[in-house]
């Protein structure tokens, strides 16, 4: 009923708070079904994600800034966050609390989104135990893996795919 990929995000968003897996899972699935559309639902719960792991690390004027665009775009899709089984009053009224607490600089606290469909949420705390997560379980901010994840990657095929870009773009100059 529910997109794996979704389903998928609210486990590592829930789980292991993994926002960083949260942004890989939703921007693939994104680029494969509605590729360039800066306003799909899927680019709000990316910037969700992003905005959560920049307010973990206290960069604040990023979470602020992608915070912002995530409700933006949950603001003009009420249908849609409901058909995905939130509560959208719910949701805008706590992304909206949280938009505060970063605007105030108050520390980081893993949030839980509000999960109306009784099904996706019976289906993500199944897939959570799976996979060895506790739901609801707040972020480990002592696991440097976690909280600093993308200086800590492999960016191999991240420079690769520029300079192939770069390569392309330069030969049709």
């Amino acid at each position: 009923m529910y997109p794996t990929e979704f389903v998928e995000y609210m486990v590592h968003f829930h789980g292991d708070r993994d926002y960083f897996e949260c942004h890989e899972i939703l921007e693939e699935y994104w680029k494969r079904i509605d590729p360039g559309n800066k306003e799909s639902i899927w680019v709000g719960f990316i910037q969700l994600a992003v905005a959560n792991y920049h307010h973990r690390r206290t960069n604040i004027m990023g979470a602020k800034r992608t915070l912002e665009k995530a409700i933006a775009i949950f603001k003009s899709q009420s249908e849609v966050i409901t058909q995905l089984g939130l509560e959208y009053t719910k949701l805008i009224e706590d992304l909206n609390g949280r938009l505060s607490e970063i605007e105030k600089r108050l520390p980081y606290s893993s949030m839980v989104l509000p999960i109306c469909n009784s099904s996706l949420l019976e289906e993500c705390k199944h897939s959570c135990k799976r996979t060895g997560f506790d739901w609801g379980k707040h972020s480990d901010l002592t696991n440097a893996s976690l909280v600093h994840r993308h200086k800590l990657r492999d960016r191999t095929g991240v420079l690769e795919e520029r300079e192939r870009a770069f390569s392309i773009k330069k030969r049709q100059r």
